[in-house]
């Protein structure tokens, strides 16, 4: 009798545990709810699709606590196959010990989930580590002046509270099965096959599918709404993907070849992305080397060219500019009057990895870490854009309106062939400013940012190569309490596609307003100097992160897109029609600008010179977005014969770019 009662106990236990799943799972359930009602419109979805995305969230819910409830299964499966009777002292404190752990690391971790969907629109990729090598200090400022951390803390208290509560009144040691006279008496194989049963369908559970790959390793979109197949992702197993990618790039495990799909096979990458047969197989790299055409007049009148990446200046809001949302202020008449491309998307989602590809004149690389803080942090690329400038005799200087400390980027930029890296400091006293006065939390506010490079340029004595690298339009969104905004008054239609905070939203407007009139301002200042006549003006952004709280009519062709724009002067505007639909991406920026500045010099690059009709053009984004000349496309998904082409391309590209990044590693 005594083994039966055994039997019994762990039963009940079992019982126990199964309730607590349950509530735990419905809990969970509620999370995803929540994150749904917060960030969509309802009116934009069919029943079928939202239930769709629910039931695969529940999938992968229940997968992610059969990890968690698989130890406790064994321990229970082990106590009765040992006949470990004295574990009734331990079982049940262990457990509650167990799980009050475990479900507060699951509250913690959907709330830093919750906050990183609210700004970037997805759960937490590889960028969410990236709080280990940013600036602390204004991350912590970002956060207490955007939220309301005491009432968050609040909020986290009393969920942890009712979470702990529920430990504490489910798990109790009942004899739940001998109530009543009731007694659960199996034979010993009938109680091994019990367990075997448990234990294979926990081990089911977990992997969520019969298919050949667990269902959190290959997750399908249930809907063809980007917002609806994000919904339906599970918190810890994205912070967990994002965690592997991270430690992979750390440990020099990261191998993008393979991923590309042309491991042992690079040379056929090679001919897919020059789109040629005949190629230099001794030497690959050779096929990277491109010629600007001779041109005398840039040999005896060489211009001046900055590039300007202005912090989170997405495309898509610009759509909804009126008078009463005069979101674009003084850049609009430029932007009207000159080159815009307007199917131009960034090469990544963060600023870092934005920025590096594009200096480095290669394409982001997915799941990959920031060059100046892995193991690349002492290599000198020498195809960077710099160099292609020093080379040719400019002067070149890297301008960044925060600190040079920042994700290491001023000691890396010095290897890249900048001669000057300046950071705000040096603004602020060539400028004779208090620097706390004329700075947020990330850096100097945009406006003297710009008055700083208008100043270099008057006083510079021989051609200079600028990259400007701007830090308003971001969180906390502050801007300098002398500026007078324009009207941002938000339009029915644009509140439709709006998610999440509408005062949030508004602030976020409000300093993207700033920053984009400020470039517009500077324009204004170079074109009614004698400046406008030789000097090149390029401006372009690093990501599109106001996309976190927008829904987008068609998501694939707005939500990356950001503005390549380009100011000639007349002695060096193109007498070829120029396609401004051309798709395109941050890659294909400095082959564009060698082609326009620089006569009869060879360039590195993986992009392509936009004015160069001959060449497939397409657009990469490392989130694996690509937008063809019909429009954005997931990766895998291409559903024309254009997409198709590029798609190709794409992944020959990425398997070439870091064939030409591994060349360098000593």
């Amino acid at each position: 009798m005594q083994k039966y009662q055994h039997f019994n106990y762990l039963l009940s236990l079992l019982y126990s545990m199964a309730k607590l799943f349950i509530v735990i799972l419905l809990a969970m359930s509620l999370a995803r709810l929540f994150l749904f009602i917060s960030h969509a419109s309802f009116s934009s979805f069919e029943l079928s699709e939202i239930l769709s995305s629910f039931l695969l969230g529940f999938r992968l819910d229940s997968s992610a606590l059969a990890y968690i409830f698989a130890l406790p299964v064994l321990i229970v499966f082990f106590t009765w196959l040992l006949n470990l009777k004295f574990m009734k002292l331990f079982i049940y404190p262990l457990f509650k010990l167990y799980f009050i752990l475990l479900f507060t690391l699951l509250v913690l971790f959907y709330f830093s989930d919750y906050a990183y969907f609210s700004f970037f629109g997805e759960h937490s990729t590889l960028m969410i580590f990236g709080v280990f090598d940013d600036d602390t200090e204004a991350l912590i400022k970002t956060a207490f002046a955007n939220y309301n951390v005491t009432l968050i803390s609040i909020i986290i208290v009393l969920l942890l509270s009712v979470v702990y509560f529920a430990i504490f009144k489910i798990l109790q040691p009942k004899e739940f099965f001998h109530r009543d006279g009731f007694k659960t008496q199996w034979s010993i194989v009938g109680q091994f096959f019990f367990f075997l049963f448990l234990i294979v369908g926990v081990a089911l559970m977990g992997r969520g599918s019969f298919t050949l790959f667990p269902l959190a390793y290959n997750t399908p979109d249930p809907t063809a709404d980007n917002f609806l197949n994000n919904i339906s992702k599970n918190p810890v197993f994205a912070l967990n993907d994002s965690y592997n990618a991270y430690e992979k790039n750390k440990n020099g495990h990261y191998d993008l070849i393979k991923m590309a799909g042309y491991k042992h096979k690079i040379k056929e990458a090679f001919k897919v992305y020059t789109q040629k047969q005949d190629i230099d197989e001794k030497n690959l790299l050779n096929n990277l080397v491109s010629t600007t055409s001779k041109n005398e007049v840039l040999e005896t009148r060489p211009p001046n060219v900055v590039v300007v990446m202005v912090e989170s200046f997405g495309m898509p809001l610009l759509d909804y500019q009126s008078d009463s949302f005069n979101i674009m202020g003084r850049i609009k008449k430029h932007f009207d009057s000159d080159i815009l491309f307007k199917n131009f998307i960034s090469s990544s989602n963060g600023t870092i990895v934005s920025l590096e590809p594009l200096l480095l004149n290669i394409t982001a690389r997915p799941k990959s870490t920031s060059f100046a803080q892995g193991k690349y942090i002492n290599t000198s690329f020498y195809q960077a854009s710099a160099k292609v400038y020093e080379d040719a005799g400019y002067e070149t200087s890297f301008v960044y309106g925060g600190d040079l400390s920042w994700r290491n980027v001023g000691n890396f930029m010095l290897k890249q062939g900048f001669k000057h890296v300046e950071g705000k400091s040096t603004i602020a006293k060539a400028l004779n400013k208090d620097e706390k006065k004329i700075s947020h939390d990330w850096g100097v506010f945009d406006g003297y940012l710009y008055s700083y490079i208008e100043q270099k340029l008057k006083d510079a004595k021989k051609p200079q190569f600028i990259f400007v690298l701007t830090t308003n339009n971001h969180p906390p969104y502050k801007i300098p309490e002398d500026y007078k905004s324009n009207r941002l008054e938000i339009s029915p239609k644009l509140k439709e596609h709006i998610k999440g905070d509408m005062e949030l939203a508004k602030l976020r407007f409000r300093d993207y307003a700033y920053a984009v009139d400020m470039a517009g301002k500077f324009l204004d200042d170079i074109k009614s100097s004698d400046l406008a006549n030789n000097t090149v003006i390029a401006i372009t952004a690093d990501n599109n992160t106001v996309e976190g709280i927008m829904k987008y009519d068609d998501y694939y062709t707005q939500t990356k897109k950001i503005p390549f724009y380009l100011y000639l002067p007349k002695y060096l505007q193109p007498n070829q029609e120029i396609d401004i639909n051309t798709p395109s991406s941050h890659k294909d920026i400095f082959p564009t600008l060698y082609n326009l500045t620089l006569s009869d010099r060879k360039y590195t690059a993986i992009g392509t010179n936009l004015l160069d009709a001959t060449k497939l053009h397409c657009g990469f984004n490392d989130d694996g977005i690509l937008m063809a000349s019909d429009g954005g496309f997931k990766v895998t998904k291409a559903s024309s014969e254009v997409q198709k082409e590029c798609e190709k391309y794409y992944k020959a590209t990425l398997a070439v770019t870091e064939y030409l990044i591994e060349s360098q590693k000593k």
